[in-house]
C-alpha cells in the first residue's frame, strides 16, 4: 500500500453493495465498538470488538500505535461528531513496525477533539432511542465498510 493511501484513509461515501474480497482486507484490524459488526459477516478483516464508548475505541487505537500498529482510518471520519453518536469503527495495520508519528498525532488530537465535545452532550429524548441507535450504527457501519473497499484495492 502507498504512503498517501497508507496515512489515511477518509470514508466519506456510502457502499451500497458488497464488493468481492481482494485478499488485502487480511492486513487490516478494524477496532470497534458498534455491535453491528458483532453479528454481520462484513467486513472480511480481523475485527476487534470492545464493549466501550468512542473514547474508549480512541484509547485502544492509541494503544495499538504504541505498539507500532498505523492508523488507516481517520478516528473522525464522517461528519458525525463525537457527543452526536455513541460507534466509532477504525482501521489500523495489521503489520507493526516503528511507532508512526503521523498516526500518534492524529490520534492523541482525535482523542482531545472527542474530549472537547464531550463536555456537551446531545440528548436525543427517548422516544425511538432504540431507531436512533440503529441508525448512528448503520453510518459507523457504511463509512467503514468504504474505507475497507477503499483500502482493498
Amino acid at each position: 500500500m502507498n504512503r498517501a493511501k497508507g496515512v489515511v484513509l477518509f470514508a466519506l461515501c456510502f457502499v451500497f453493495g458488497r464488493k468481492q474480497s481482494s485478499g488485502k482486507e487480511r492486513y487490516l484490524i478494524l477496532i470497534t465498538n458498534n455491535p453491528k459488526f458483532q453479528s454481520d459477516p462484513e467486513p472480511r478483516c480481523d475485527t476487534e470488538y470492545i464493549a466501550g464508548s468512542y473514547r474508549d475505541v480512541l484509547i485502544l487505537v492509541r494503544d495499538r500505535i504504541h505498539q507500532g500498529h498505523r492508523l488507516l482510518s481517520h478516528p473522525l471520519s464522517g461528519s458525525v461528531k463525537p457527543n452526536e453518536t455513541p460507534y466509532k469503527s477504525i482501521l489500523i495495520s495489521k503489520n507493526t513496525g516503528g511507532l508512526d508519528m503521523d498516526s500518534l498525532q492524529i490520534i492523541e488530537d482525535s482523542i482531545s477533539t472527542c474530549d472537547k465535545f464531550m463536555q456537551n452532550p446531545i440528548k436525543y429524548g427517548h422516544n425511538n432511542q432504540d431507531a436512533l441507535l440503529a441508525d448512528f450504527s448503520e453510518v459507523d457501519y457504511r463509512l467503514i465498510v468504504a474505507a475497507i473497499a477503499s483500502a482493498s484495492r
